[in-house]
């Protein structure tokens, strides 16, 4: 899925936005980032936005296979409370900076470990 969202080697969140069927503010919500940050190239090149940009993908990703579809992996991203991490969903981990724990926590449920 990343392949197709590139635009001049940089994540575009239009791109995003239509991949998931949404707007790029709800592209920017969902990753923690402001309007500016979507809208403005200077900013959308923007070391921040390219990495919130880029964790929130590799977690949808992950999960995708799982859901069967890029929109309910998105669904899930940003609705479903997680085991362990006080009621907080994927969006709002990525949103702190903590996608490392959300992959972890998606292996170790694959692995079995919260079955």
């Amino acid at each position: 899925m990343q392949s197709d969202l590139i635009d001049a080697g940089y994540l575009a969140p239009a791109k995003i936005a239509a991949l998931l069927k949404t707007t790029k503010d709800d592209i920017a919500q969902s990753a923690g980032l402001g309007r500016d940050a979507v809208q403005r190239r200077d900013r959308i090149r923007s070391t921040k936005t390219q990495t919130r940009l880029r964790e929130m993908i590799e977690v949808i990703n992950k999960v995708e296979p799982r859901f069967g579809s890029s929109l309910m992996a998105y669904a899930w991203y940003r609705s479903e409370p997680l085991a362990g991490f006080s009621g907080w969903t994927a969006m709002q981990l990525v949103k702190e900076g903590r996608a490392s724990d959300v992959l972890e926590y998606v292996d170790a449920v694959d692995a079995g470990v919260f079955a």
